[in-house]
């Protein structure tokens, strides 16, 4: 609902709309990541989202506004260029010569309106609408009218988007030359997403079109898109580069796809689910060039990489890494790997599925219909006499207990949790069914981490911390009021965004004789949580500030990350 979600729902609270009881049983009943509190509350019906428009807009004395009614003008309409009023999600509602107001879905989104003030050089003034009015009017009068000749036309004739190996072979005998534009238009789809610098691209079938997103830098971003009618040929079209069964549109699917894009080879991860209007079609970017940059692409700091190498270099135990999904769990992983790869060390990985290719590493695909499972491929894999071990993730008490027994005779295994912060990851392995003792002797380290978008550095530029994020970060702000902070313009390089790339921030639980007790005597993990600061731990906010007083990133970013942290 908004980007502040805690903030919100205090208001919402202090205002009678909902209580702490309400708040707890939509919080525990948050599946996916990236849900909010908010928009479960008003999705079990707890909540109307009226009442939370007038309350939010009564807290920033905004006004709400109804725009079924609303009949836009062509002076008003153009008043915000088609790209900014789709990427801000705004309509135009009121213009005079020295000022616009757009109606918005968050009243707590002042950086669009500051962006908006700026890249429209006149004064901008926010009233609140809600998201389906605004998502309405957006496809009523800013629809892309892109053609398909318009979007084939953009493709560079010198640009080479092509598929290798087998799946040449593959694409030759399905598809005849009335096929050309769709294939054209595929490639146009996945060279705009790389050039973009996207980690997915998301076809999404929708009851009158047929929508594309592309995810850059965490979050999903809305392309034009082709006409509804081109979408079964276009989903077809990525089913065979991906060599998938076309005819077969009731069962999920998976499959891959190696392209050559401007001299660059690229795997693309391709997964199908059968949705309400046809198929949906999630295509995950693994670019090999990103592990060639190892450790010190990830974020560290010099005196946190001294300690992940550290423990990267032990001869034994587990070092977990922790997080939800998109957290960058897996690069991590890889970078471990890439920094001990050597003749001498052999290094075994077992994962659903394979990402990414490593010259040098024997790495396990996990089958689990013809049986091979993680525990499974482990107890295999243990008799090739490894050195290190990577592990996708624990999912189940048998590959826990393997993985266990493993470090304690002389492997270092590597693995991933989904937890919110490291010192559960001791709770999920003894909830998983661990004996403590196994906990206490393998464990040697668990980090957990997230991804930040950092400051775009040619539009970087000087700004202020507002009264409510200073409100959000609680004690730590006596200890930046008198930095200099940062923000991004927003400019063309990172698409008015003010945000280019992304660093992680990390909380490292380093486990020693006295957490080892701890462990073994089922503390808590709140306890461990609080001896563990007491010794020197960073919280994952505490480590996004530290990046936020650099000029890394801003203050917005890490309490979006982090808003579950708990200072």
């Amino acid at each position: 609902m908004t980007s502040n979600d805690d903030y919100v729902l205090e208001i919402l609270r202090e205002q009678g709309l909902v209580t702490p009881e309400q708040i707890q049983r939509a919080r525990s009943g948050i599946v996916h990541e990236g849900v909010s509190v908010v928009d479960n509350l008003i999705k079990d019906g707890t909540l109307r989202e009226g009442d939370v428009l007038n309350a939010l807009a009564g807290q920033f004395g905004m006004e709400v506004v109804s725009l079924k009614d609303l009949d836009l003008a062509p002076e008003l309409r153009d008043s915000i260029p088609v790209d900014a009023a789709r990427r801000y999600k705004v309509i135009p509602v009121f213009k005079s010569d020295e000022s616009l107001t757009v109606a918005l879905s968050d009243p707590l989104d002042f950086d669009t309106l500051d962006t908006l003030r700026y890249l429209l050089k006149r004064d901008v003034q926010g009233v609140v609408a809600s998201r389906e009015e605004i998502r309405a009017m957006l496809d009523k009068y800013y629809a892309s009218d892109a053609s398909m000749e318009t979007m084939l036309s953009q493709m560079d004739e010198g640009v080479d988007v092509s598929m290798s190996g087998i799946e040449q072979l593959f694409q030759a005998a399905e598809t005849s030359e009335s096929d050309a534009p769709i294939i054209k238009l595929v490639s146009l789809v996945i060279l705009e997403a790389f050039k973009n610098r996207a980690s997915d691209i998301h076809l999404e079938p929708l009851e009158r079109r047929f929508r594309i997103r592309y995810r850059i830098d965490g979050v999903l971003h809305e392309v034009d898109s082709p006409p509804k009618r081109l979408q079964s040929a276009i989903i077809s079209r990525v089913k065979i580069m991906a060599n998938m069964k076309i005819s077969e549109k009731r069962a999920p699917q998976d499959g891959r796809i190696q392209v050559n894009i401007m001299g660059r080879e690229l795997d693309l991860r391709v997964s199908t689910v059968p949705a309400t209007h046809g198929e949906s079609v999630v295509m995950r970017i693994l670019d090999k060039q990103n592990l060639a940059l190892g450790l010190p692409s990830l974020g560290f700091f010099s005196d946190d990489q001294q300690t992940f190498e550290r423990l990267i270099g032990l001869s034994d135990g587990i070092l977990l890494v922790t997080g939800p999904t998109g957290s960058g769990k897996t690069t991590t992983l890889y970078a471990c790997l890439g920094q001990i790869n050597r003749p001498d060390v052999k290094i075994i990985t077992v994962e659903d599925p394979v990402e990414y290719q490593i010259s040098g590493v024997n790495q396990v695909q996990v089958k689990e219909e013809i049986g091979l499972s993680f525990g499974g491929a482990l107890r295999s894999i243990l008799r090739q006499a490894p050195n290190v071990i990577m592990i996708g993730e624990i999912r189940d008490l048998q590959t826990a207990q393997i993985a266990t027994e493993a470090s304690l005779t002389g492997h270092l295994v590597f693995s991933t949790l989904h937890t919110n912060d490291a010192p559960s990851a001791v709770t999920r392995l003894l909830d998983i069914g661990v004996k403590p003792f196994l906990v206490a002797s393998s464990m040697r380290a668990a980090m957990a981490q997230r991804l930040v978008r950092c400051i775009c550095q040619e539009c970087k530029e000087e700004c202020a911390p507002t009264e409510s994020e200073l409100k959000l970060i609680g004690a730590i702000a006596k200890q930046i009021a008198s930095t200099q902070l940062f923000r991004g313009r927003g400019c063309n390089k990172c698409a008015l965004t003010g945000y280019h790339q992304r660093r992680g921030i990390f909380e490292m639980f380093l486990v020693n004789d006295e957490i080892q007790r701890m462990i073994f005597d089922k503390v808590p993990s709140s306890e461990l949580r609080v001896r563990a600061r007491e010794m020197g731990m960073r919280t994952l906010r505490e480590d996004g500030l530290r990046k936020v007083v650099s000029g890394l990133t801003t203050i917005e970013e890490v309490l979006r990350v982090t808003m579950g942290d708990i200072n």
